[in-house]
């Protein structure tokens, strides 16, 4: 398929359906377009699986990213709320799988991790807690999103969307162990569990979510480190860093919230997201109202 990125004066169509308008992003086995659905008369977000499959890929590894695809297709229809992206159809044309999905206006929360862009902490909270809702959704229809990091929600401040993206590492709590030695996630943000090739479940997501949070209050992660294997020996053997040690006007009631969030064993670790969105809601009402200790 013609890439509409290369075409500035004509409209090129996916599958006799989609009237594709400009590219806003992919990576190796997938693109996603702005486009015209014509079937429902609406602008869409079509994710098209292997436009162009990498030259060093083997037909194994093109399979499975063909199968987490699907995957995400069947479990990202099965969701439904509010602030999770909704999907509107899918199919396959031309040996291509593709997602539609509403098209949500605005930037990810990854724009608000440097230092210089920092959200005002109540406002983090409320995005935050609306994150942990849409979790706790999936996770009562047995889903785990497995890759939650500020570059997998949208926000629009102007029509108040918050929205979790991006179900294509998910998987039913009930799926096959993932194969021995992958690691599928972002590392940064995976549970130490994860790390070890342990088998993700809501408190992995939970574990994500306050690697999240830790950043987008602080602009740095818990584990700052470029080399994998120091990554995966300081998340296995240190508690993550107490929020204050970089953010010292954080209140005590945050920072105890973020060091249970990110314990080191998943025992020790809140489990259920509605609980952290509970937690996240008393937080913001206190600071609101200024009765938080510091």
């Amino acid at each position: 398929m013609a890439d509409p990125s290369t075409h500035t004066h004509r409209r090129i169509c996916f599958a006799e359906r989609f009237d594709l308008l400009r590219l806003l992003g992919g990576g190796a086995h997938a693109r996603v377009y702005a486009a015209q659905d014509r079937h429902i008369k609406q602008l869409v977000a079509l994710k098209i699986f292997a436009v162009q499959a990498r030259e060093d890929d083997s037909r194994a590894a093109q399979a499975e990213a063909r199968s987490r695809f699907e995957a995400e297709a069947d479990i990202a229809q099965r969701l439904r709320h509010p602030d999770i992206v909704q999907v509107l159809d899918k199919g396959t044309f031309d040996n291509q799988t593709w997602l539609a999905m509403e098209l949500v206006a605005g930037s990810t929360l990854q724009r608000y991790t440097d230092a210089r862009r920092l959200l005002p902490e109540a406002v983090l909270l409320q995005a935050t807690e609306r994150v942990a809702m849409a979790l706790h959704h999936a996770h009562e229809q047995r889903v785990i999103h497995r890759d939650l990091k500020p570059a997998n929600v949208l926000v629009h401040w102007a029509s108040d969307t918050v929205k979790l993206v991006d179900f294509g590492l998910a998987r039913t709590d009930d799926a096959a162990a993932t194969r021995t030695g992958l690691v599928l996630g972002t590392p940064q943000y995976m549970a130490p569990e994860l790390l070890a090739g342990g088998r993700p479940d809501a408190r992995s997501d939970c574990y994500a979510l306050g690697v999240m949070l830790f950043e987008l209050l602080s602009a740095r992660l818990p584990f700052e480190t470029t080399n994998m294997g120091e990554l995966l020996r300081r998340a296995a053997r240190d508690p993550a860093p107490d929020l204050r040690e970089f953010k010292p006007q954080a209140p005590a009631e945050l920072a105890g919230l973020l060091a249970e969030m990110l314990a080191t064993q998943p025992i020790q670790r809140l489990a259920d997201a509605s609980c952290v969105a509970g937690r996240l809601r008393s937080l913001r009402l206190a600071w609101m109202g200024g009765a938080m200790s510091r």
